[in-house]
């Protein structure tokens, strides 16, 4: 059984916006594998509301995306242990 999902991610832009790129790519690779990206939202560099890490800054993408219910435990799990992940959100779009 599949869901449809959206993935808000935080990139961090500490290391420069050229090492977003790849990671941005990553976590759209592994939608691809484990389900059917219906699109991606790239929102690009904005403020935050407060210092996460010690960054003022974040490269916001939301993925659009329909996987099955344990992809998303896996792709959060991830998320949390990947270097340049400010912070996640992943939403469940049939509830």
């Amino acid at each position: 059984m599949s869901n449809k999902y959206e993935t808000m991610v935080i990139f961090s832009v500490a290391q420069g916006d050229e090492a977003v790129q790849p990671l941005v790519e990553k976590f759209k690779a592994m939608i691809e594998e484990n389900g059917t990206l219906e699109s991606i939202d790239e929102w690009g560099k904005r403020e935050l509301a407060y210092l996460i890490n010690d960054e003022p800054e974040g490269y916001y993408v939301i993925y659009y995306y329909e996987a099955d219910t344990e992809f998303p435990k896996e792709l959060d799990r991830v998320l949390n242990i990947t270097d340049g992940v400010l912070r996640s959100l992943i939403i469940n779009k049939n509830d």
